[in-house]
């Protein structure tokens, strides 16, 4: 199966470019980032905190049979709705660090949009640390999962 979801992660940067258009208007796809019940769905994590507003913050935490498995946290710098947001992102208890994250929502049509994610690493190394882990794969099944979800609201 063809991903939908592309990661451009050109040699020797310390980004990433992840790009994904969805047969959602851009509305639907912009609450799916920004209102924690859709991002608990979509994501299958729970949303601890969300203040998704300029100077916000956020914590979510991934269980499994009562194990915390996941724990990432980061700083909201900029919200414009249904354009942009501008966040860090941490995973604890990963050598990734903090990366910054600019994610951009473009309409397409009034039923289709296109996400567009940069994300900035601090160094080669930390993003390298990122590509090791499955990724891409795990974006792809979590972006079909919101797509699916959030068709039905349509």
């Amino acid at each position: 199966m063809q991903h939908k979801t592309k990661i451009d992660a050109k040699k020797d940067k310390q980004e990433l470019i992840i790009t994904r258009e969805f047969n959602l208007p851009i509305e639907l796809l912009f609450k799916a980032y920004s209102e924690s019940e859709l991002i608990e769905q979509w994501m299958g994590t729970k949303v601890i905190k969300l203040e998704n507003r300029d100077h916000g913050s956020y914590q979510f935490e991934t269980s499994h049979e009562g194990n915390v498995m996941f724990k990432a946290n980061g700083t909201i710098h900029k919200v414009v709705p249904n354009q942009e947001i501008v966040r860090t992102f941490e995973m604890e208890n990963m050598p990734i660090g903090v990366q910054l994250e600019f994610l951009n929502f473009e309409k397409i049509t009034n039923d289709k949009s296109k996400l567009t994610i940069q994300i900035i690493y601090k160094s080669e190394k930390h993003r390298a640390e990122q590509l090791k882990l499955p990724f891409e794969y795990g974006l792809n099944m979590a972006h079909e999962k919101l797509e699916e979800i959030l068709i039905n609201l349509k």
